[in-house]
């Protein structure tokens, strides 16, 4: 079939109505202009500028094939291949409900079910939707090829493109590990676990997926990556929680001082206790959360910590100042990665001062010089003052409601529920937001039993890289 060109004569339909061309004229001011008369009656004529009249989508020069679009190439590398391939996939389905034809020349055989001179749109369009549902396309009605045709007059092929990141993000992602977290989602709320961090997630996919396939034969996304896919699988499965924990950090204000400096070990020390976040069984075997009580090196970031009934004494921090001054010894059971023995520190020249580091554990030992605490009673209480003054320790009491004051210790906390106590039974979650329904339901540890545990996890802490306390490299600027 020829196409047809601009020519008095010619047969236009605009605004529902055929027009003929009554002619073309050309104007500096206003470039060229139509001159239409209505086919039937003649009695109508109006005018035009051409590029008015070829933007108007509602126009189409009859006798030949529907106006061809720029292809939005620039638009459509920036989603993915799939996504591409099903816009152009829509494209030809729409083409062939408003043409009879999905080719943009108007070639082939025209279906009957698709022909303009034997049916109407609306048939056309319920056509459509029944064959594609008839080839396993989902959610496909008349409705749905309707708002595809407005679309695809508005935007072209890239009106066609899914723009729900959700979605594309969902088949974007490697199926199975949509599966395992998924699984994983509906397990969380089967047994009413409390929601924990997306490190954790992540890692139990992970897990999940090495004990399905193997280990190494699916890849678990970037932490990143996976944080929106787990966003996205929450939202999905309505599974989303609050996010009064991210209003109440963006509206906190600047913290009121500036990081001390620490530059040796037992130069800064910070102390302070908390709730732990873990419910256990006490020893008169009522469920009960304990109380956390922790010293942070600033200087190496070692944390040292007691656990111990709701209500710090002032034995927890003496027994927090024998555990910074005394080597740790190996327990029964405990890999030899974790002896001293192991570590990089200079073991050999150690063991010559103190023949205690022989059979110790790789946990620092430091003697402490300045010890910052809260306004606690426990922490200023005259007993407390006065062993820190027979071990030549400064005490320096923070003001009160300060906690930026000792930012490190209390940012350990959150650290220590993430990568340790949010995986145990009985989890109780940092607010009763993030709190399951059945957690004093589970099978809770005993206080001896986490107690242990924890001695174990202090030493494996000391392995951690710890990006903040690496040794920077030196600036290229001049000065030293």
């Amino acid at each position: 079939m020829s196409r047809p060109v601009w020519e008095v004569g010619s047969l236009v339909r605009h605004d529902g109505r055929t027009w003929r061309v009554a002619g073309i004229e050309g104007t500096v001011t206003h470039g060229p202009r139509v001159w239409l008369a209505e086919q039937d009656t003649n009695a109508s004529l109006a005018v035009f500028a051409l590029s008015e009249l070829m933007s108007d989508p509602a126009f189409a020069l009859l006798g030949g094939p529907p106006r061809l679009r720029v292809p939005q190439f620039g638009l459509l590398s920036t989603v993915s291949e799939e996504q591409q391939a099903r816009a152009l996939e829509i494209e030809r389905h729409v083409r062939e409900v408003e043409t009879g034809s999905p080719t943009p020349c108007c070639t082939g055989l025209v279906r009957r079910e698709y022909d303009p001179a034997l049916t109407t749109l609306a048939e056309r369009e319920q056509a459509k939707a029944d064959e594609l549902a008839e080839l396993g396309w989902t959610a496909v009605s008349r409705a749905t090829v309707r708002r595809w045709r407005m679309r695809y007059r508005d935007g072209g092929v890239w009106g066609l493109v899914s723009k729900r990141r959700g979605s594309a993000r969902l088949r974007g992602a490697d199926p199975r590990v949509v599966a395992a977290l998924r699984a994983l989602l509906v397990a969380e709320s089967a047994r009413s676990r409390s929601r924990g961090f997306k490190q954790r997630m992540r890692r139990e996919t992970g897990w999940k997926l090495e004990a399905e396939h193997g280990p190494g034969v699916v890849e678990v996304p970037p932490q990143s990556t996976f944080n929106r896919l787990l966003t996205t699988v929450e939202t999905e499965m309505g599974l989303q929680g609050t996010v009064g924990q991210r209003r109440a950090r963006a509206a906190r204000p600047a913290p009121p001082f500036t990081p001390t400096p620490a530059l040796r070990p037992g130069e800064l020390v910070m102390m302070d206790s908390t709730p732990l976040d873990v419910l256990v069984v006490l020893d008169d075997g009522v469920s009960g959360r304990l109380e956390l009580t922790k010293a942070l090196c600033v200087g190496t970031r070692s944390v040292w910590a007691v656990l111990r009934p709701a209500g710090s004494k002032l034995t927890d921090v003496s027994v927090l100042l024998a555990q910074m001054m005394t080597p740790m010894a190996m327990r029964p059971g405990w890999p030899a990665s974790l002896s001293m023995a192991a570590s990089v520190i200079p073991y050999e020249r150690l063991v010559s001062i103190d023949e205690r580091l022989k059979d110790a554990a790789a946990r620092p030992v430091i003697v402490p010089e300045t010890v910052v605490v809260d306004q606690g009673k426990v922490f200023v209480s005259p007993s407390t003052k006065a062993a820190c003054e027979s071990l030549g320790i400064s005490l320096q009491p923070v003001p009160p409601a300060n906690g930026p004051a000792k930012g490190h210790v209390e940012r350990s906390f959150g650290t220590f529920d993430s990568q340790l106590f949010q995986y145990m039974p009985g989890f109780t979650g940092s607010n009763v937001g993030e709190r399951g329904s059945n957690v004093a339901g589970e099978r809770l540890w005993h206080a001896a039993e986490l107690r242990e545990l924890l001695e174990e996890f202090l030493v494996l802490w000391h392995h951690r890289p710890h990006a903040t306390a690496a040794p920077r490299p030196r600036s290229s600027r001049g000065g030293r």
